[in-house]
């Protein structure tokens, strides 16, 4: 995955959770790594590569994981079930 898609993946997910009326932190931490993916100039692939994907403002460890996920398997399951939540496909 391409950092612009990465970064609609968490606008996305802040979106939802925000419809679901989560927790306030979620959506605005995934707000915030979106704005920050959108302004990096290097692909996550490589920041990944080099172990320094938390040196992206508002990336820790749980955000992390979510980006390695997305970048090895093109997927983020979390992401998949909160659309087929939406879509109330998910029990």
């Amino acid at each position: 995955m391409t950092n612009p898609e990465i970064a609609a993946v968490f606008r996305d997910i802040a979106n939802l959770l925000e419809k679901k009326k989560e927790n306030w932190f979620k959506i605005l931490a995934s707000r915030k790594v979106a704005e920050e993916i959108e302004k990096l100039t290097v692909d996550l692939s490589r920041l990944a590569d080099d172990d320094k994907l938390r040196e992206i403002p508002g990336v820790g460890e749980a955000i992390e994981k979510k980006i390695t996920e997305m970048l090895t398997t093109g997927r983020f399951t979390v992401y998949e079930k909160l659309k087929a939540e939406s879509r109330g496909e998910y029990r």
